[in-house]
């Protein structure tokens, strides 16, 4: 659905990123493109993130249930509703409470670059870079922490 640029655009910027090494934040990240699912892991490890995998929908909660992560990134083929209430799904029947953010690719429906709150810490996003969904991926890992 969403090809992540894993090329020299890649910048490491110096915001907020390193203290995810050291909450050891796991982000949940269900992608059905092998190869993208496999560059978005790579470059959130290199954040200092733990990350874990999932393929679809159900791969996705049982992976929960086992480790429950602190945020799920979607990007999985459909139509923006669909992957929303996809979504949705995984941290409903994974048991897991709203507090714990989800962060849906969309390649639709809004623009480059931008983010969409929906309501119950969902967030529909089209980050024209890599560096962008870092940054949303920070301050909301961020406000956890600072929650709790």
């Amino acid at each position: 659905m969403y090809d992540v640029t894993l090329g020299p655009n890649v910048e490491r910027e110096d915001i907020s990123m390193n203290n995810q090494s050291e909450t050891g934040s796991i982000i949940l990240v269900v992608e059905d493109v092998n190869e993208t699912r496999d560059g978005i892991e790579k470059l959130l490890q290199a954040d200092g993130y733990r990350v874990t995998l999932a393929r679809d929908e159900k791969d996705a909660i049982e992976s929960a249930q086992r480790e429950p992560p602190n945020l799920i990134l979607v990007s999985v083929a459909g139509l923006p509703h669909e992957v929303v209430i996809a979504a949705r799904h995984i941290r409903e029947l994974a048991a897991l409470g709203e507090n714990v953010p989800v962060v849906v690719f969309c390649i639709a429906e809004i623009d480059e670059g931008d983010e969409l709150a929906i309501g119950k810490n969902v967030y529909l996003t089209r980050p024209d870079n890599f560096n962008q969904l870092r940054t949303l991926l920070a301050r909301l890992l961020n406000k956890i922490s600072i929650a709790a």
